[in-house]
């Protein structure tokens, strides 16, 4: 990415909870992810499907923090509660509890510290050394680039040496290839204008999504549908962490 020109910044520790203070800066619109966790450091806005292929025709999701604490009514530190409860990088969630459960335990006990004291051990044990409070901190005092140590974001001309030493010697690429595609950059770089998204990825979709329940559906509805229907369903309802909750 240097080679080409592109600012590119080191994260210190986790990469996500570094594209999150970007966002806070003021340097970056969105996080562009499919790592959900990005919302539990805070993003205040999550992109997904950004790079999936064009062909996958799938629309890209837009998540925004402020609006999904609302819907889930929780404050900032209950929502971070309900992540870890799911389960998240830093500790395995407690066997039996998932998502809609997890939340419904913080909407009632309101924290971590006093579901845990009301907790059925039988029910619901909870891991060995599964220190909440370390994987709380995680995500709301993580390691990550500040306005003080943050480069400044400047694009410069692209190193076409060693481009071509990296791709054609180091990494086998086409030569004619590289040098075509090194020369489309120098050429739409000194245009001076701004690209938009469509000129890289096509005209993409973009989706408001929540995490709003799922209305259940009216009985009867969709009977009758082959498999190929059967099938499409099965495929758009396929649980992510918060599985419970449609990403609409």
């Amino acid at each position: 990415m240097r080679l080409l020109g592109v600012p590119v910044v080191q994260a210190p520790s986790e990469a996500e909870a570094t594209c999150v203070s970007l966002c806070k800066m003021g340097k970056a619109f969105a996080v562009a992810t499919e790592d959900m966790d990005s919302l539990t450091f805070g993003a205040p806005k999550l992109v997904r499907n950004l790079m999936t292929p064009a062909s996958s025709k799938l629309p890209i999701h837009e998540y925004e923090y402020e609006k999904i604490l609302s819907e889930l009514e929780l404050t900032p530190d209950q929502f971070i509660d309900v992540c870890i409860l799911c389960g998240c990088d830093y500790l395995d969630q407690i066997r039996g509890i998932g998502p809609v459960r997890a939340l419904e335990l913080i909407r009632k006990h309101g924290s971590l510290e006093k579901l845990l004291t009301t907790l059925d051990p039988a029910k619901y044990p909870v891991p060995e050394n599964w220190d909440y409070e370390q994987a709380r901190k995680l995500f709301k005092e993580p390691e990550v680039v500040t306005a003080e140590t943050c480069p400044e974001f400047k694009w410069t001309p692209a190193d076409t040496e060693g481009v071509m030493q990296f791709l054609v010697t180091e990494k086998n690429f086409n030569a004619d290839r590289v040098k075509g595609a090194l020369e489309k950059l120098a050429k739409n770089r000194s245009k001076g204008n701004q690209g938009r998204l469509e000129s890289f990825f096509g005209a993409t979709k973009v989706v408001s999504s929540t995490f709003k329940r799922k209305e259940p559906e009216p009985k009867g509805k969709g009977k009758g549908k082959g498999k190929a229907g059967a099938g499409a369903g099965a495929g758009a309802n396929k649980k992510g962490k918060f599985g419970g909750f449609s990403k609409r």
